[in-house]
């Protein structure tokens, strides 16, 4: 018993950084992305010697992310809370503050997705996942997660014309 604490204890330390940054992409707050780490660490806990014996607790803990994250709204029966506009200020390219206002700019029309919208894009070229794991994590088809997908970078495409060139890249086609 002891041993399962250290070594479930030796785990979170190791990668909650990690999955905290996931965590985060997903919902695009960090309390609500530290609340589902949380969860999602919970749930490990409860089955840690399961999961552990099978070998991939962090691949556990990920689909939990990305579920709970797109049934989170329904559980609280609203919708998440959209972020309002990105700036209007357009940056020199090249600079740190382009850089980063292309970050604030992407992250305000992550959150403006749907949660399974973003949960597939996060998967898919954040992780890098197939087409074929992301489904497997969210329960879904492959054909799901391809329309999923080309539904997405439309909408980003709509809400972040300034970025099109980033989600016209030849691996995003795919």
């Amino acid at each position: 018993m002891e041993q399962d604490q250290e070594a479930f204890t030796a785990f979170v330390r190791e990668r909650s950084t990690a999955l905290l940054r996931t965590a985060y992409l997903l919902t695009g707050d960090r309390a609500d992305a530290e609340d589902l780490l949380q969860e999602a660490l919970v749930a490990l806990a409860r089955h840690w010697r399961r999961v552990a014996r099978e070998g991939n607790p962090e691949a556990y803990v990920r689909t939990a992310l990305h579920t709970r994250a797109i049934d989170g709204w329904r559980r609280r029966s609203v919708r998440p809370r959209v972020v309002g506009e990105p700036s209007e200020h357009t940056p020199l390219e090249g600079d740190a503050y382009s850089e980063a206002a292309a970050r604030l700019t992407l992250a305000d029309a992550l959150a403006r997705l749907t949660p399974r919208q973003r949960a597939v894009l996060v998967l898919r070229f954040y992780e890098q996942h197939t087409e074929v794991e992301t489904a497997r994590v969210l329960g879904c088809s492959t054909s799901t997660v391809k329309s999923q997908t080309r539904h997405a970078l439309a909408r980003l495409r709509t809400l972040a014309p300034e970025l099109a060139q980033t989600f016209d890249r030849e691996e995003v086609r795919r």
